[in-house]
């Protein structure tokens, strides 16, 4: 069951002073995502994706087209009480400490002082504060401490559906890590989470489907598997670590239809198909190298970034 429905959803904006001008910022765009699902928002810089997060939001209004989020209209407000959202970059009370912007956020939602002091607790844990930061003052902690009060936020109200606008930003590897951890969670509570990442090793760990915009409209849509699929050509990558990476190329000189090079710690091998792997790795062993990783060549969602960025672009 769909419980985020868009359909031709549009936005314009007039920019200029004298001599106005309209810009589109989103341009028909037509989607959905189903329950349960984790669910990722892709594009480069000015494709469209806080744009329509915004519309989502009501934070703006469509020029046209509509929007349903868990069966009601963006227009009904009631909705809001049953979603959580983490903006690309929150602004809070920063006067108030991240104790007490949850027990305030949660007061917002109706919860009594017991509960509301329980599930700031509860929240500031879940995404990995240290008790020590939870009564300081939100203007003196960290981007990155900031954005774990900011996921917090979003779950206060334990949301059937929750909208993440980069929500990694700021974060050390250990916090992404946690940040990951916490999304994957969601999805096995039932959680819908709508994900807009520029992170593309998070999207494809963490998300079912994924849409890639390109200027304002939808470029691909699809599974992840789909998505790879696409720019992927049989060919497979093999890293290969060796002590003495000389040894390694020379072994391969057998093995047809396979290109070799050289790298800081060991060698990179690419063969045509899946069937050439197996034969590869022994070649690697017996030169004395150790398997590193085996992947699929121009599979990822980067190759398909750059590919959509070196076409040109119809507006």
């Amino acid at each position: 069951m769909a419980v985020i429905e868009i359909e031709n959803l549009t936005k314009d904006y007039e920019i200029g002073f004298f001599k106005k001008r309209r810009v589109r910022a989103l341009d028909d765009l037509t989607l959905a995502v189903d329950q349960g699902e984790i669910f990722g928002f892709l594009g480069p810089n000015g494709a469209g994706k806080t744009t329509t997060i915004k519309l989502l939001m009501r934070l703006i209004y469509p020029t046209s087209g509509r929007a349903r989020i868990l069966g009601r209209d963006i227009n009904d407000i009631s909705m809001h009480q049953l979603i959580g959202y983490l903006p690309e970059q929150p602004y809070f009370y920063d006067y108030l400490t991240a104790r007490e912007l949850l027990e305030y956020c949660a007061e917002l939602f109706g919860m009594r002082r017991e509960a509301r002091r329980k599930r700031a607790e509860e929240l500031l844990r879940l995404v990995g504060l240290e008790e020590k930061s939870w009564t300081k003052q939100l203007r003196r902690l960290s981007k990155g401490m900031t954005q774990r009060v900011g996921l917090a936020q979003a779950l206060v109200n334990d949301p059937e559906v929750v909208f993440l606008d980069e929500p990694m930003s700021g974060l050390d590897p250990i916090g992404r890590r946690e940040v990951r951890d916490i999304i994957q969670s969601l999805r096995e509570r039932g959680t819908t989470v709508f994900l807009c990442s520029h992170i593309l090793a998070d999207i494809e760990v963490l998300c079912d489907r994924a849409a890639v915009m390109r200027g304002g409209r939808l470029a691909h849509l699809g599974t992840l598997e789909e998505l790879r699929g696409r720019e992927a050509d049989g060919s497979m990558e093999i890293t290969i670590a060796a002590s003495d990476p000389r040894s390694v190329i020379s072994a391969f000189t057998s093995l047809a239809n396979s290109r070799v090079e050289q790298t800081p710690g060991g060698a990179r091998i690419e063969v045509k198909s899946e069937d050439q792997v197996d034969e590869a790795i022994r070649l690697a062993r017996g030169a004395g190298g150790r398997l590193v990783s085996v992947q699929p060549v121009g599979g990822g969602l980067e190759n398909l970034f750059v590919r959509d960025e070196a076409e040109p672009s119809e507006q």
